[in-house]
């Protein structure tokens, strides 16, 4: 699995993007740098582009579950990208596990989901939304 992390408007927005299944080590990588960015922050902002990704491994799903339930409202927008039915059920499942207002786009409509999940927020001298096309 590989994930990257691209931070916009100084760490208060984190893009992960995500190609294959998700594991538990993966988790290890990225909680403590997202948390770093809620501890400097309080809120942050998430895009979650899952166009190359494929699921979790069972471990994994318990490290997000428990990510979930830790920050429930430690994440204020949460913006996620993908092409397959199941990712788009998905934004509705993760609802109750978060206050965050979450929003899916489709593929095609991948180019509207940054300047979403940046929306109202004060653009900084950092912030390319070119990056996320």
């Amino acid at each position: 699995m590989a994930v990257e992390l691209v931070e916009d408007y100084d760490g208060k927005v984190l893009t992960i993007r995500t190609i294959g299944k998700l594991t538990a080590e993966d988790y290890h990588q990225f909680v403590p740098h997202t948390e770093q960015l809620i501890n400097r922050h309080g809120k942050i902002r998430v895009l979650f582009d899952m166009r190359e990704f494929h699921g979790w491994s069972l471990a994994a799903l318990w490290e997000d579950i428990k990510f979930d339930l830790k920050h429930f409202k430690d994440i204020e927008r949460l913006a996620m990208i993908g092409d397959r039915t199941w990712e788009k059920w998905m934004a509705t499942f993760c609802k109750p596990f978060t206050s965050a207002e979450i929003h899916y786009f489709d593929q095609s409509e991948a180019d509207q989901a940054h300047p979403w999940v940046c929306e109202g927020l004060s653009s900084p001298a950092s912030c390319c939304a070119d990056e996320h096309k």
